[in-house]
């Protein structure tokens, strides 16, 4: 049971930060209705997934060090706080900033487990 229990913990903020940077990832879609050319696109395609990548870098990182990517992640999420505060709903920066704090909690969590 415990084994179980250990195993639900150590995957979960794993895959929800994978989904979570797919969820990200949609948002860059935009840039193929702006009518840029193939090169224009793909830069705008790779500006839009900077956020994507720094999950995914914080992710690997978090993957070997707990603690780290916790810390990390609620680095990520201050940070587009800070960034787009004034200027999103409350709602939008609930929905990209809430993910990455409870990916937080449950990388923290799991580091408390292995602990004791």
């Amino acid at each position: 049971m415990i084994e179980n229990s250990n195993k639900w913990l150590y995957w979960t903020p794993r895959v929800l930060a994978i989904i979570f940077s797919g969820f990200i990832s949609v948002f860059a879609l935009d840039v193929f209705v702006e009518g840029y050319s193939f090169l224009d696109t793909l830069w705008a395609l790779l500006m839009h997934l900077i956020p994507t990548f720094l999950v995914l870098i914080v992710l690997v990182i978090a993957w070997r060090w707990e603690r780290l990517g916790g810390f990390l992640f609620v680095v990520l999420g201050s940070t587009y706080i800070i960034l787009v505060y004034p200027h999103i709903e409350w709602v939008a920066i609930i929905l990209i900033s809430g993910p990455l704090f409870l990916i937080r909690g449950l990388f923290l969590l799991c580091s408390c487990a292995k602990q004791s």
